[in-house]
């Protein structure tokens, strides 16, 4: 297959005969040449990108991160790998529907370069906070069984209530003999992106038939998945079994006669593929027993992704095409259900807090528990995650209303991805509501952004139209694409500072937790730090500064005293201050400027805590208190 371009004629050429010459005679065309295809330039292009990413890797010196985190630590070269890549992927797009193999092959290609760095290199568990994930699974093989009625601390009981994603990788704990999660944890973005990508292709093929247009969509979607909840959580385990949920729907539930005009290709985007075939309502019922089990993983798994289902498949019934209650329904009880019984603590509380959150908007849709970014990796993270949220939401835009017909074939995409807005008006959920809802927004965002960017191939040869449109995508494709790359790296790795944890900062804490006695209480300003929550059944945790800033500034200023009127009297309590909470109140604007030196200052110089250990990655200060010490005021420790 052949690229036609229109190239300019020589001066000395004889003049092209037209109708006045040669009295009504059609005009000729300029004559056209055929650039050849070069089927060898996309796997050149994917060898040598991966082979520059290789390169790169050992350049990276990840243990000197500062203000920008991994950004300013990633040579030139690796940048380069990657717009190599996206130049490869580019060429590939060309024959793309005769031969799909090579844009896949650049998408695993690019999902690797993106993510694979710190499963590469760190030689220590990515995000702090993953490592009580560890700790659960760790717990859930020592004790034998689930607790999911106890009072655990640091609100770790939700995760007995649900349990599945636990209890499976205990599973695998046990089945690859190795010690825990830690052995393959930094790995989870890149497998749970492997097992996304054939469920992604498979929802975009059934709304359209061009192949430029699904894989264009796969790649955006890549770059715009910046959110990290793609690591070892229930979360990234449940949104691929969600995706899985809607391929099986939107290929597999559409009523029959509800097409309509939608199966006569003259009233269909050309890109556009017609309505899948009709299932008839016994069809329909096996496909609900089948899709079942999966439901119930995603309730046993995670306590937003059901509510996210289930307000997908309720926007589905609105149409005609999917307009199935039986599975929403089933949807809906099943849910309820899992809610009423193993997770019925954490839902009663949930519905506790609603009268306060309800309709609040600005409240619900902020980003983080408390504070504001600070710092300019923070700072450029912000923004880049804000940008390229706008971007993706502007591109969809412009495909939604400038190619109507692909918007009228692809509605349910569209309610799809719109779908989980609503819950901004219920909860915030932890100030991750956001990114929740942009994570489970994403998938339909993308494909309309490709379609944005991605021309209708049908009658486009021939009109000077379609020849405009294709020669701005010409443009377009690839200057997006750089872009959204650029977007990718600050927003996913701009705060890798507090990502990344030397392991003698994680032997220090664990030491710390060690040396508690059952019931002991173990106080920290945040809990992201590495074994945060080590020892979770058998010792308490209190996250101080985990509040508003002007609480903490009060605090700051009697640190050892605010700390001494709310440890419960006769208490064992440390006090852990290390490196990665420094960086992460510092990063959240949790405490001012200085404030964490300040704290650490002020606790060691205090007669209330004595040092029991202090390392250049942090202090371990045991509280000490007089033998007069005044009754504990309510409202602050566990």
């Amino acid at each position: 297959m052949t690229k036609d371009v229109y190239t300019p004629m020589p001066a000395s050429s004889p003049r092209p005969a037209t109708a006045r010459d040669h009295g009504g005679t059609p005009a000729q065309r300029p004559r056209r040449t055929a650039v050849p295809d070069l089927p060898w330039l996309p796997p050149a292009l994917l060898v040598l990108g991966l082979g520059l990413w290789a390169l790169a890797l050992p350049l990276i010196d990840f243990r000197t991160m500062d203000d920008y985190g991994l950004l300013d630590r990633l040579p030139a070269v690796f940048y380069v790998s990657l717009l190599v890549l996206t130049a490869g992927f580019l060429v590939s797009l060309r024959r793309a529907g005769t031969s799909p193999g090579w844009p896949l092959a650049h998408c695993v290609a690019l999902l690797v370069a993106l993510k694979a760095p710190p499963a590469v290199l760190y030689d220590a568990v990515r995000y702090p906070w993953a490592s009580k994930h560890d700790a659960v699974v760790g717990t859930i093989l020592g004790v034998g069984e689930l607790r999911p009625n106890a009072a655990l601390s640091g609100n770790m009981s939700a995760y007995d209530q649900w349990p599945g994603f636990f209890t499976l990788n205990a599973a695998l704990v046990r089945a690859f003999g190795v010690e825990s999660t830690a052995a393959y944890l930094n790995w989870a973005p890149i497998v749970l992106g492997l097992i996304a990508l054939p469920v992604l292709v498979l929802i975009y093929r059934t709304f359209t038939e061009d192949w430029r247009l699904v894989w264009t969509a796969v790649w955006i979607f890549q770059l715009a998945n910046w959110v990290g909840q793609d690591y070892l959580a229930p979360q990234g385990f449940a949104y691929v079994l969600h995706l899985t949920v809607l391929a099986i729907v939107l290929r597999h539930f559409v009523r029959p006669g509800s097409a309509g005009r939608l199966r006569d290709r003259a009233h269909l985007d050309p890109a556009a593929a017609a309505v899948p075939p009709p299932t008839t309502l016994r069809q329909r019922a096996v496909c609900v027993v089948i899709v079942a089990p999966m439901i119930v993983a995603i309730n046993a798994a995670h306590q937003l992704t059901p509510v996210m289902l289930c307000a997908a498949l309720f926007v589905l019934s609105l149409t005609r095409r999917y307009r199935n209650y039986g599975l929403l329904v089933v949807a809906g009880l099943l849910m309820l259900a899992w809610d009423l019984t193993m997770g019925r603590p954490l839902f009663l509380e949930t519905l506790g807090t609603l009268r306060e959150s309800l309709g609040r908007l600005t409240q619900n849709s902020r980003a983080g528990y408390a504070g504001q970014l600070t710092g300019p990796g923070p700072e450029l993270a912000g923004q880049a995650g804000i940008l390229m949220a706008l971007a993706i939401v502007v591109l969809a835009g412009i495909a939604v209303f400038g190619r109507r017909k692909l918007t009228r074939s692809a509605l349910p995409l569209l309610l799809v991805s719109i779908a989980p807005v609503p819950l901004f008006a219920v909860n915030d959920y932890g100030g991750e509501m956001l990114f929740r809802v942009y994570l489970f927004g994403l998938p339909g965002a993308a494909f309309f952004a490709a379609a944005a960017l991605v021309p209708a191939v049908a009658g486009a040869h021939r009109s000077r139209g379609g020849l405009a449109r294709r020669r701005i995508a010409a443009v377009a494709v690839p200057v997006v694409l750089v872009v959204l790359t650029a977007g990718f790296l600050p927003a996913y790795y701009g705060k890798d500072a507090m990502y990344y944890t030397p392991p003698a900062e994680t032997e220090l804490v664990t030491r710390a937790i060690d040396r508690l006695p059952e019931g002991g209480l173990i106080l920290a300003t945040s809990g992201s730090f590495p074994q945060a929550l080590h020892r979770y059944d058998q010792v308490e945790h209190w996250f101080f500064a985990e509040q508003e800033l002007p609480e903490n500034e009060k605090m700051l200023a009697d640190p050892a005293r605010y700390l001494d009127e709310r440890i419960p009297r006769g208490a064992t309590a440390h006090v852990v201050l290390t490196r990665t909470q420094d960086i992460y109140t510092a990063g959240e604007g949790l405490l001012p400027p200085g404030g964490f030196a300040t704290l650490r200052a002020r606790l060691k110089a205090s007669p209330l805590f004595t040092t029991v250990e202090e390392t250049p990655y942090g202090i371990v200060l045991a509280y000490t208190p007089k033998s007069t010490k005044p009754s504990a005021t309510s409202g602050g420790a566990p």
